[in-house]
């Protein structure tokens, strides 16, 4: 692996390590767009009680903001550990082109960072969720997705 890649990974790391300091959670993440740096965030889901302040979703929340947009094509994101489900499926909706990360989801585990119950969840009919889901007034939701069909000037994403 390049050198260049290892020193956005040490980065990353850098930010896990300043966020354990400063009371966060042990994970950071860095976007990089043709070999700069566009943003660098780390996990802050204590310090806000923002339960979705994982390091990926907060600097790709920079990223978009620094860029003005939200397709973060281009964009390769280095973190300091495997993404969660959550930050895997901002990543995707972001388009990153490609992940790199330290930790592995394992890594996680043992320290008590444990994502396996989501993925098992993902794979359960509804009605089997620990959470559970009703569907309410699906005919009245219809609205906005019938006007979103037929608005002229809408933006793709």
């Amino acid at each position: 692996m390049c050198t260049e890649k290892k020193g956005y990974m040490h980065k990353a790391i850098e930010q896990s390590v300043l966020s354990v300091e400063n009371g966060g959670g042990p994970f950071g993440a860095v976007i990089v767009k043709n070999g700069e740096i566009i943003a660098k965030a780390a996990n802050s889901v204590t310090q806000t009680n923002d339960p979705t302040a994982h390091a990926e979703v907060n600097a790709i929340r920079l990223a978009s903001s620094k860029l003005n947009t939200f397709d973060l094509s281009g964009c390769e994101i280095y973190t300091s550990c495997e993404p969660c489900p959550m930050c895997l499926g901002a990543i995707y909706w972001a388009r990153i082109d490609k992940i790199y990360y330290g930790n592995t989801k394992q890594d996680a585990k043992n320290i008590g960072f444990d994502d396996s119950f989501i993925y098992d969840e993902l794979e359960l009919p509804l009605e089997k969720r620990k959470i559970k889901t009703t569907q309410l007034e699906r005919k009245k939701a219809q609205e906005a997705f019938n006007n979103w069909q037929l608005k002229e000037d809408k933006i793709e994403y």
